[in-house]
C-alpha cells in the first residue's frame, strides 16, 4: 500500500494544485458564492463516502422536528437532470436512492428535492415553500451556495487527518478544507470509546478556536423491517440470514447482524444498480436482510423475503445545537 502511494502522490499534488486553486478563487470572490435569508446547514466530508452523511442529514430533521424543513441534495447516480422535487412514487433511478430513503422514511413532515447545481435548486424551493431552514446533502465542496452553518464529517476508523488526497488516498481536497467546517463529528466511533480518546482524537485533528468536535456512534433498530411488517432481530426463529451490501463500509452493518446470526454476506459496489440475475439470486434466498439505502434500490421488486435494518445516530456526551 505504501509503495503505491509513493507511485499515485504525484498525481495527488497535481489533485491538490487544482482544488486549492478553485477554493482560493471562492475565497478571495473571484467565484461568487450565493447567500440566502434562510438558515442553511450543509453536511459532507473531505473524504469520498462512507462517512454517514444521510444518518446525519436524518438526526437534523428530527432534531429540527416541528420547523418547515427541505433537504436538498445533488442526487448521485440518477439518470434524470436539473431540478425535481421528490414524491413517493419516485424511484432512486430517478431521484438517487439516499434523497428517496429520506423522503420515504419522513413523508411530508420535509420537503425534498434534487438538484445538481444547489443555487437553482435553493432558489426553487424557496419560490414553491415557506421554509424554516434547509438541509443540504453532501454539500462541503459545493462552494456556490454559502451556508449558514457546516458539519463537517470524519469516520472514526479513517480520519481525514490521516489520510492523503486522491488518487493516492480518499481525500476530495485538502486536510485545510477542514477549517471552513463550523461542527466537526467523528461518526461511527465504537460504542465504548473513552473520554481520553475522545480528547486525543479531538487533539489530532487540530480543530480551530470556534470549532467544536463531537462523536457519535450508530445504533441499530431492534428490528428488521418490511412493507407493512417487522421482526424482532432477537426473537427471530432463524441462524442464518444472507446479508446484500451496496454501501461504501458494509463491516460495521455485518459485524452487528453476526451477533445474531451466521451470515452468508453478498457485497455490492456503492449505490449498485441490481440487475435482473442479481434480483433472482436475492429472491433465491430464505431471509435477506439489506440496510436502508439498498433497500430503497431493491424495494421496486417487491421481494417477500428482503428486510432492512435501520440505523440512527447516537451522540456520545454533548449533540450539537444548531
Amino acid at each position: 500500500m505504501q509503495s503505491l502511494r509513493k507511485l499515485l502522490f504525484p498525481f495527488s499534488v497535481l489533485y491538490d494544485g487544482v482544488t486549492r486553486v478553485r477554493n482560493w478563487a471562492f475565497d478571495k470572490g473571484y467565484l461568487m458564492q450565493h447567500s440566502f435569508d434562510i438558515p442553511i446547514i450543509a453536511v459532507g466530508n473531505l473524504s469520498t463516502g462512507g462517512t454517514g452523511k444521510t444518518p446525519m442529514i436524518e438526526w437534523l430533521i428530527e432534531h429540527h422536528q416541528g420547523k418547515r424543513i427541505a433537504v436538498l441534495s445533488r442526487g448521485y447516480g440518477r439518470d434524470t437532470k436539473g431540478y425535481i422535487e421528490i414524491n413517493e412514487n419516485h424511484t432512486a433511478a430517478q431521484v438517487g436512492d439516499e434523497p428517496l430513503q429520506i423522503k420515504l422514511k419522513y413523508g411530508d413532515i420535509i420537503t425534498s428535492a434534487v438538484c445538481e447545481k444547489r443555487v437553482n435548486g435553493i432558489e426553487q424551493l424557496l419560490k414553491d415553500h415557506k421554509l424554516d431552514v434547509i438541509l443540504l446533502d453532501d454539500a462541503f465542496q459545493h462552494r456556490y451556495v454559502k451556508a449558514s452553518h457546516y458539519i463537517l464529517l470524519t469516520s472514526y476508523d479513517k480520519l481525514y487527518s490521516n489520510d492523503y488526497l486522491l488518487p493516492a488516498g480518499n481525500l476530495r481536497e485538502s486536510r485545510k478544507g477542514a477549517n471552513r467546517a463550523h461542527t466537526i463529528v467523528v461518526t461511527k466511533c465504537p460504542d465504548c470509546i473513552s473520554e481520553s480518546e475522545m480528547k486525543l482524537i479531538t487533539k489530532r485533528l487540530h480543530p480551530l478556536s470556534n470549532q467544536k468536535v463531537y462523536f457519535s456512534t450508530i445504533v441499530y433498530d431492534e428490528k428488521i423491517y418490511q412493507s407493512g411488517k417487522s421482526m424482532s432481530l432477537v426473537h427471530m426463529r432463524f441462524n442464518s440470514v444472507t446479508a446484500v451490501t451496496g454501501i461504501a463500509k458494509p463491516a460495521p452493518f455485518i459485524n452487528h447482524l453476526e451477533k445474531y446470526f451466521t451470515v452468508n454476506h453478498i457485497e455490492y459496489s456503492d449505490h449498485h444498480r441490481f440487475r435482473e440475475s442479481e434480483i433472482k439470486t436475492i429472491a433465491s434466498h430464505k431471509v435477506v436482510v439489506t440496510t436502508e439505502k439498498d433497500f430503497t434500490r431493491l424495494s421496486q421488486w417487491k421481494l417477500q423475503n428482503v428486510y432492512y435494518l435501520p440505523i440512527k445516530v447516537k451522540f456520545k456526551g454533548d449533540a450539537p445545537d444548531l
